[in-house]
């Protein structure tokens, strides 16, 4: 809330350069604030009494504005890759896929491993869980298991993240 917009009786006011101004009422706070050329902004509207300043709006929107993005900025998304294997693939093939993830988990992603099964695949799903367990030992000095192999519909997944 700014200027005319705040109807509290009495307000803390604190000075464009950051003095405690004193506890006083709205209309006199914007006086002091219209003589500066300044804005009064309500800063904490829960506290007793309410603490506005007197400070140009549109660069302290600015500088909010400016604080998000930097947050933003130091934000990391962490994705998650998908390698999709199937039960019957040779060890070369699945040291090229385990190559991949390593580079994926290198990045800081997180890695799902995808067993698919097709056709008469599926009576032997059970036996083809140890190429998941497989999958993750052999990455386990620069991975760990984050969700454990569980089957869904017509695969086996399990989602691998990096070792901290």
């Amino acid at each position: 809330m700014i200027n005319e917009q705040i109807r509290d009786k009495e307000v803390r006011v604190v000075g464009a350069d950051g003095e405690q101004i004193g506890v006083m009422s709205a209309r006199e706070a914007q006086k002091i604030a219209d003589e500066a050329g300044l804005d009064l902004v309500k800063i904490a509207p829960n506290a007793k009494p309410p603490v506005c300043k007197v400070i140009d709006y549109g660069k302290y929107r600015y500088e909010l504005a400016r604080k998000e993005k930097d947050a933003k900025k130091k934000q990391k998304t962490v994705e998650v890759k998908e390698i999709r294997i199937s039960p019957n693939i040779e060890a070369n093939d699945l040291n090229t896929k385990m190559n991949a993830a390593k580079k994926f988990l290198a990045k800081g992603n997180k890695v799902k491993v995808t067993l698919r099964f097709r056709g008469r695949e599926m009576a032997h799903m059970n036996n083809s869980k140890h190429i998941l367990d497989d999958f993750a030992e052999q990455l386990s000095e620069i991975a760990v298991v984050e969700k454990a192999p569980k089957v869904e519909g017509r695969s086996i997944s399990m989602v691998l993240s990096e070792k901290r």
